[in-house]
């Protein structure tokens, strides 16, 4: 144990319930921030924050973090570390509605930001997303080009360079970290869990466009892993990719849930997404030599464990 108080934002989210399940596992103090809703207030019951979990939270702050009251909300937590994970991350939306999850984005990215400000926390990770680059033909550094092609990646430019901002005008302690498609239990959307679900329930894959674009699957102990090894550092302003070194198809992917799964799930070929990125593969030599984090999972092992946590939960998915 470190004795440090730990400080969650987006603790019931998909990386974010699994942050705080470690961070409990290892007899740490977090307080999990966590959208404020009129059933979690009067029931202390999550989508993903698990009852045993929130007994052993050393706080839990029920606050819309573009709200009015985030900030006062954030520094009467009194945490020493500072995770800021909580997003409106479902990059479809982005397209339908993009003003609205721009807003949300950026609004409460300040909003932690000037909490942190006011509070002069020892450390804050400011999670950006592999999104913020584009496609690019290669491995991609931290010092390659931003080009975001949908409104949620601007935003999460916004929020990245913004932390960047607040480091260089008010010498907060920042590490802003850059993780790359991460997948595992708890996740509800992108391509991986749209697939797993799909072919448990022998209904056909749909692949957007040509299924030959590719991510950097990381699975999901593997970027908490790293998000902790992050936040052990000093915090110096610097950016870190997460991300495991190797791409895979989109229509390999839908090939090996079919094949993992045991299903009998027709492959078929949709239009291809607005905006969609073309290549995404990290290099994450920065992250290896600072912490010497390398993932303990490929892909096929980390759909392995996906799909027989999927079965556990039976008629839930």
């Amino acid at each position: 144990m470190t004795g440090r108080t730990h400080l969650v934002t987006g603790a019931d989210g998909f990386v974010g319930s699994h942050l705080v399940d470690e961070l409990v596992r290892r007899g740490e103090r977090v307080v999990a921030v966590v959208r404020r809703t009129s059933r979690s207030q009067a029931t202390r019951r999550f989508r993903n924050l698990e009852p045993a979990t929130v007994e052993r939270l050393a706080g839990l702050v029920h606050v819309d973090l573009a709200g009015p009251d985030a900030v006062s909300a954030l520094v009467a937590a009194d945490a020493d570390v500072w995770f800021h994970l909580a997003a409106d991350a479902y990059v479809p939306a982005s397209l339908d509605q993009p003003a609205s999850v721009s807003l949300a984005n950026v609004a409460s990215t300040v909003a932690v930001l000037e909490a942190a400000r006011a509070a002069r926390p020892e450390h804050l990770l400011v999670t950006s997303s592999s999104e913020v680059y584009g496609s690019h033909p290669r491995a991609i550094t931290e010092e390659d080009a931003l080009h975001p092609s949908t409104p949620y990646a601007a935003s999460k430019v916004a929020c990245d360079r913004l932390a960047w901002s607040y480091r260089n005008s008010f010498d907060l302690p920042v590490t802003i970290v850059r993780p790359f498609n991460c997948y595992g239990p708890r996740h509800v959307y992108d391509v991986i869990p749209i697939f797993l679900v799909k072919a448990l329930r022998g209904e056909p894959l749909t692949i957007n466009g040509t299924g030959r674009q590719t991510r950097d699957f990381t699975y999901v102990s593997d970027t908490v892993d790293a998000f902790l090894r992050l936040a052990g550092l000093a915090p110096a302003g610097k950016v870190y990719n997460i991300g495991t070194g190797v791409d895979h198809e989109v229509g390999e992917v839908a090939a090996a849930v079919v094949e993992l799964t045991g299903s009998r799930s027709d492959i078929r070929h949709g239009p291809a997404r607005a905006g969609e990125v073309l290549k995404l593969l990290c290099d994450a030599t920065a992250l290896r030599a600072a912490t010497g984090w390398t993932p303990r999972h490929d892909l096929r092992e980390g759909l392995r464990h996906n799909i027989a946590w999927l079965r556990e939960r039976g008629t839930e998915w």
